[in-house]
């Protein structure tokens, strides 16, 4: 029980000897209960810090069968990470077919894989009973989308959403993968620190947008990786500017050249801009992502292009 809980239901009550219970009078009776309760669990806090601390942070074991993890993470939702991060795992096999690619969607409740896929079912279980993911466009595909109903919220704490997390890292069978694209969900919470300690990452990609508001959580996201030593290869600019199909002027909806601005800021290169355009998001919703559906496209190639910038900085990554 917290201590607030506690102060509540005990707060103005003293139990005695012999379980007789008598009314303490508000004010410093209370408060000096209230301080050795704090001062009791501030105690026990410590000692399970100090507990904590003496383990040391996971050892890092790399998946099997997988040479590059290369993670996508956005600070805030709605930036277009996940679309960037499924037509980027699609960019890497088109620019060289000889590679195989995966996709992993760690973003356990809001998973998007699935549909940007265009994939259904569950996984079948090999015989050493781990998962063998979902294949469709060529890309190996696992999310938590593929074990739960399409419409079920998930109602889990954070033991729950680990626990997902490790199966998903642990209990797939993805045989021999070149890179593995994975789809962290936004924010720098649990999720994030969690992949990013218990695997080897090759580099992480930030998505945001123009706009200021995205792009103080995406220097949030950045600063993470840095601080748990995953490389950041650079920055995607999404949704850079808008076209009219009509008169094609250009208008820049969210802002001109922000995320440019934080890349000089935290000394990173912009991988590339990918324009807001409505034939990316058509093609996201009917499952038929741009780069497969429309690959002379220039919404397609600005993808291409991003992968070929992702995989030159894999050959020589930041400092």
């Amino acid at each position: 029980m917290g201590t607030w809980r506690r102060l509540l239901l005990f707060g103005g009550v003293s139990l005695r000897g012999g379980g007789v219970a008598a009314a303490l009078p508000l004010g410093c009776r209370a408060l000096g209960c209230g301080r050795q309760l704090l001062g009791a669990e501030g105690e026990a806090l410590k000692q399970r810090r100090t507990q904590i601390m003496s383990r040391g942070l996971p050892k890092q074991k790399p998946i099997e069968g997988v040479r590059e993890v290369i993670v996508v993470a956005s600070g805030k939702g709605g930036v277009g990470k996940s679309t960037t991060a499924v037509n980027l795992a699609l960019a890497l096999a088109a620019n060289d077919s000889s590679k195989a690619v995966g996709l992993l969607d760690v973003d356990v409740y809001g998973p998007s894989i699935p549909k940007m896929m265009n994939l259904k079912g569950n996984p079948e279980l090999s015989p050493n009973n781990l998962m063998r993911p979902l294949l469709n466009y060529g890309i190996a595909c696992m999310s938590m989308g593929f074990l739960v109903e399409e419409t079920a919220p998930l109602v889990w704490r954070g033991l729950m959403v680990m626990s997902a997390i490790e199966k998903l890292l642990r209990q797939v069978d993805w045989g021999q993968l070149d890179y593995l694209v994975v789809d962290m969900p936004p924010g720098t919470g649990d999720v994030q620190l969690s992949v990013s300690q218990n695997i080897p990452i090759s580099g992480a990609v930030i998505v945001s947008t123009p706009q200021d508001i995205a792009l103080m959580d995406a220097h949030k996201g950045a600063e993470m990786f840095r601080k748990v030593n995953v490389p950041v290869l650079g920055l995607v600019q999404n949704m850079s500017v808008f076209q009219c199909p009509q008169c094609k002027h250009k208008t820049h909806i969210f802002g001109a050249d922000g995320a440019r601005k934080l890349a000089q800021t935290l000394d990173l290169d912009v991988l590339g801009d990918v324009p807001l355009h409505l034939s990316i998001r058509e093609a996201s919703d009917m499952g038929q992502p741009v780069v497969f559906s429309q690959p002379e496209s220039d919404e397609a190639k600005a993808y291409l292009n991003i992968a070929s910038e992702v995989v030159r900085r894999l050959k020589s990554p930041p400092e």
